[in-house]
């Protein structure tokens, strides 16, 4: 019985290829957020007076600790389009979650 599970768990099924299919489409989809996150956050933030976001780096860094920890140590955008933007890279911080979690979740529920 206890070789029966671990040839389940070590096994390649097609689950498994959905659920890292799932993943990297997250992970592909999340690069692409962060980048056009990292040219609208520099492009409307870069000469705003008293922003932290003055290069691209910094927008980049921003951007990706904003999808990474929905925060950032640096201060919130100042212009309009930066805070629509922030809130925006958030909802999608969010959404990722949820959904990676909904993955893991239905490979658990296939794996009965």
């Amino acid at each position: 019985m206890l070789g029966e599970e671990l040839r389940r768990v070590s096994g390649w099924e097609e689950r498994h290829r959905r659920l890292i299919s799932r993943l990297l489409l997250i992970l592909i989809a999340t690069l692409i957020v962060d980048a056009v996150g990292t040219v609208v956050i520099y492009l409307a933030e870069r000469h705003s007076h008293g922003t932290d976001v003055t290069t691209f780096g910094d927008a980049l860094f921003f951007t990706t600790a904003q999808i990474l920890t929905v925060s950032s140590s640096m201060r919130n955008p100042l212009t309009p389009l930066g805070r629509v933007c922030d809130v925006l890279l958030e909802m999608w911080a969010v959404l990722v979650v949820a959904g990676s979690a909904g993955a893991f979740a239905a490979f658990l529920q296939d794996a009965t």
